[in-house]
C-alpha cells in the first residue's frame, strides 16, 4: 500500500460517520453505516463477509414415526461447504430425516442427501448436486487455541439466516462435565467452550478464528436449567472433525478406537452384586457382552452372564477400573478414552476379575461398515 493510500485509509478510519465504505486493503469494500472504528471490527467484518457464502441453512423433514402431535415436522440447523459439493453439519440435525434440503446464503434452496454419518462425535456429511459451493471453508487447528482468543459463529439460530455472533474461546472441557441426554457424541473427549452465541439452529455451523479458519463445529449450549437460554456455547473441536471427515470419505466409517464390547456402569448394579465381586467402590464399567472377533474378544475380555429375565448372574464379567492408568468413573470414561486411539494402537486396561486386579492389553482394530 502506498503512503497516500495509507493516509487515505487512516483518514477514513478516523472520520467516523462521514464514510459509508471502509476499504480493507484486500481489494474488497466492506459496507457499513459508519466507518469501522477498530481493527477488531474490521477483522470481524472481513471474516464474516468472506465466510457467509460458504454457510448454509439445513432443513431436515422428519419421518412421521418420530413426530408427535404438535411437533414441527422440520428440524433446522446449519452447515458449511468444506468441499465443492460436500457440507458438514451435526448428525442430530438429520438423524430422523425423511428428506434434506439446504438453503444457500443468497436464498437458493437445493436438495441434499446424507453422504456419511458419525454419531460418535455428532457429525454428518451432506452431498449436493447441481450446484457448486460459492465458497469453501478450511479447517484450522483447535489444539492451538488460546483462552481469550476471539471466535466468530455463523448460523441459523431460531431460523434467522446468516446470523453472526462473536465471543472468545474459553476452555476445552471434558465431555463428562457437559453431559447430554441424546446418547450422541459418546466419543467426544473434549468440547470447545465459547462465549460466542450458539443457540438452537446454530447446530452444525462453523466456529471461526480471526483468520477465518474453522476451529470448531457448533453443537449445543449449556445452561443452568431448562428455563434459561444456553449461555455457554459448545462446539466439536476441528481436529476431531477433520479426522472424522477424512475417515468417512476414505473408508465410510470413523476409525477411532473401540473395544467391541457393551458396558454397564458399575454404580447402576445391585450393591449386593458389587459386594459379591469384592468391590468396595462404585466406580468402573462392567463388561456385559463381548462381540466375537472384536478387539476386546481377541484380548480375552470376559463378558457377563444373565438369566432368562435378563438379570445379571454372579460371578460378574470383567470390570474395567482404569484405561492407560487413568481411573474411570463409568462406561462413558472408558468409551471416550479408548476412542482417543486409532486402529493398530494398543490400550492397557486394568480390570477386576475373580476378585483380583488383572492387566489386559488390547490392540484396536479397524472399524468396518456393518
Amino acid at each position: 500500500m502506498t503512503t497516500a493510500l495509507r493516509a487515505l485509509a487512516a483518514a477514513l478510519l478516523l472520520t467516523g460517520a462521514g464514510a459509508a465504505v471502509y476499504f480493507t486493503g484486500h481489494g474488497q469494500g466492506v459496507q457499513a453505516q459508519r466507518a469501522l472504528a477498530t481493527t477488531d471490527e474490521i477483522n470481524t467484518v472481513e471474516v464474516a463477509q468472506k465466510s457467509l457464502r460458504a454457510v448454509v441453512r439445513v432443513d431436515a423433514r422428519l419421518r412421521r414415526e418420530f413426530l408427535q402431535a404438535g411437533d414441527d415436522p422440520v428440524e433446522t440447523g446449519t452447515g458449511f461447504f468444506y468441499k465443492s459439493n460436500l457440507i458438514v453439519t451435526n448428525y442430530h440435525v438429520i438423524q430422523y430425516q425423511e428428506s434434506v434440503s439446504v438453503t444457500l446464503y443468497n436464498g437458493r434452496r437445493v436438495p441434499a442427501r446424507v453422504e456419511g454419518i458419525d454419531p460418535g462425535i455428532d457429525i454428518a456429511i451432506l452431498r449436493v448436486s447441481g450446484v457448486s459451493a460459492p465458497r469453501t471453508l478450511a479447517f484450522g487447528r483447535s489444539a492451538s487455541l488460546i483462552p481469550g482468543q476471539k471466535l466468530i459463529t455463523i448460523g441459523t439460530p431460531l431460523r434467522i439466516p446468516n446470523f453472526v455472533g462473536t465471543g472468545v474461546f474459553s476452555v476445552m472441557a471434558s465431555a463428562q462435565d457437559v453431559p447430554r441426554d441424546d446418547q450422541l457424541g459418546q466419543e467426544i473427549g473434549q468440547y470447545l467452550l465459547t462465549t460466542a452465541s450458539i443457540q438452537q439452529g446454530n447446530s452444525g455451523g462453523p466456529v471461526l478464528d480471526s483468520r477465518g479458519a474453522v476451529v470448531g463445529v457448533a453443537d449445543a449450549n449449556a445452561a443452568p436449567n431448562l428455563f434459561v437460554p444456553g449461555i455457554i456455547g459448545m462446539a466439536i473441536p476441528s481436529d476431531l472433525v477433520r479426522q472424522s471427515l477424512d475417515d468417512l470419505e476414505k473408508i465410510g466409517v470413523p476409525q477411532r478406537g473401540t473395544l467391541g464390547v457393551t458396558l454397564e456402569d458399575l454404580d447402576s448394579l445391585d450393591p449386593a452384586l458389587r459386594q459379591l465381586a469384592g468391590l468396595s467402590s462404585s466406580e468402573g464399567a462392567l463388561v456385559d457382552e463381548v462381540a466375537a472377533g472384536s478387539a476386546g474378544g481377541r484380548a480375552g475380555l470376559r463378558g457377563s452372564l444373565r438369566n432368562s429375565r435378563g438379570q445379571l448372574l454372579a460371578p460378574l464379567g470383567d470390570i474395567i477400573v482404569a484405561v492407560d492408568g487413568v481411573r474411570v468413573r463409568g462406561s462413558y470414561d472408558v468409551t471416550r478414552l479408548v476412542a482417543a486411539k486409532r486402529p493398530g494402537q494398543s490400550v492397557n486396561l486394568r480390570v477386576w476379575r475373580n476378585r483380583k486386579s488383572v492387566n489386559v492389553r488390547v490392540t484396536l482394530q479397524k472399524r468396518t461398515l456393518q
